[in-house]
């Protein structure tokens, strides 16, 4: 598959950000998520200066209507999903709807 469409949430520090650093360093276009709009769009310029094409959405993945944003968000700029990483750390409190 070439240029994936490659989602983290939890990107902003540790496992996440290496994540997102490697898979853009492997060409693949990059959304990073997290809560923080500073860190989440130096990210995206580090990404970029990769040469990866990478957006951040703002996203509290303990709100339903952040996870769909943020899916919705991907699809409108990129038109496909096909990654999804989880590196949160810790538990939901409870299901999200999908």
């Amino acid at each position: 598959m070439s240029s994936p469409v490659v989602l983290i949430t939890g990107a902003l520090t540790g496992i996440g950000r290496a994540a997102a650093l490697i898979f853009a360093q492997e060409g693949a276009r990059v959304v990073v998520s997290g809560r923080r709009d500073k860190q989440g769009q130096e990210l995206v310029a580090e990404l970029q200066a990769l040469g990866a094409e990478a957006i951040f959405v703002r996203t509290d993945v303990r709100k339903d209507e952040d996870v769909s944003n943020l899916v919705d968000q991907t699809l409108k700029r990129f038109g496909r999903l096909d990654i999804a990483i989880k590196t949160i750390i810790g538990h939901l409190r409870r299901r999200t709807r999908q």
